[in-house]
C-alpha cells in the first residue's frame, strides 16, 4: 500500500490482483448482476487509485476497499431504482449460493437420495427467500459476517457504523431468518 501511495503502479496492480475476487463477490451479492458487479468493482478500484493520497492507514486497504465497493453498489442501486429499471435477467445469483458457503460440504460422502436432494433444495429456497426479505442493511451485515467472515470491527469500519449497530443488525437478521424458516416448516438446528 505504501509503495502504491508513492506512485508505484506495479504495487497497486498487486493490490488489485489480491482483492478483486473478494470485491467482485461482494458487489455480486449486493447487485445480483455480474455485469453491474464488474462495473462497480472497476469504479471502486478507480476511486481507490485516485484516492490513495487520502488513505490514512487507520484501517487495512481491504477494509477501505470494501467500503468503496459497498458505497459504489449502493449508489448504483439508488440510480437504478430512480430510473425504475429492474432488469436482473439471468445474471441474478440467488442468495442461496452465498448461504451454501456457510456450511461447506464434505467431499467424500454418499450420493444424495432424491428425497434428500428435494428437501435440501426446498431449504435453500426458503433460506434464499428469507435472506432476500431482510432489509438491505441487515442483509449486507449478515453476509459480510457469515459469508465473508469479517469481524464485527471490520464490518463496522466497512459500513461506517458503530460496532454495537453491527451486533444489533446481526441479531435482528438471524432472528428474522429463524422466524422465516420456522414459518416455512424448517426448525433451525433440526430436520424437518
Amino acid at each position: 500500500m505504501r509503495r502504491a501511495r508513492a506512485g508505484d503502479h506495479d504495487a497497486f496492480r498487486i493490490l488489485v490482483e489480491r482483492y478483486q475476487g473478494r470485491a467482485f463477490r461482494l458487489a455480486l451479492r449486493i447487485l445480483r448482476s455480474e455485469e453491474a458487479a464488474r462495473d462497480a468493482v472497476q469504479e471502486a478500484f478507480v476511486k481507490a487509485y485516485t484516492g490513495l493520497a487520502r488513505f490514512e492507514e487507520r484501517s487495512s486497504f481491504f477494509t477501505w476497499l470494501y467500503r468503496l465497493v459497498t458505497n459504489q453498489c449502493i449508489d448504483m442501486r439508488r440510480r437504478e431504482h430512480a430510473e425504475r429499471r429492474a432488469d436482473w435477467g439471468e445474471a441474478e445469483v440467488p442468495l442461496e449460493e452465498a448461504a451454501l458457503r456457510l456450511a461447506p460440504e464434505a467431499e467424500n460422502v454418499l450420493p444424495e437420495l432424491p428425497a434428500d436432494a428435494f428437501a435440501r433444495k426446498e431449504l435453500r429456497e426458503s433460506l434464499d427467500a428469507a435472506i432476500g426479505e431482510l432489509p438491505e442493511a441487515a442483509r449486507a451485515t449478515l453476509l459480510l459476517r457469515e459469508v465473508d467472515g469479517l469481524s464485527y470491527a471490520e464490518i463496522a469500519e466497512a459500513q461506517g457504523i458503530p460496532r454495537g449497530t453491527v451486533m444489533s443488525r446481526l441479531h435482528y437478521a438471524r432472528r428474522r431468518l429463524q422466524l422465516a424458516l420456522r414459518e416455512a416448516g424448517v426448525e433451525p438446528g433440526g430436520a424437518s
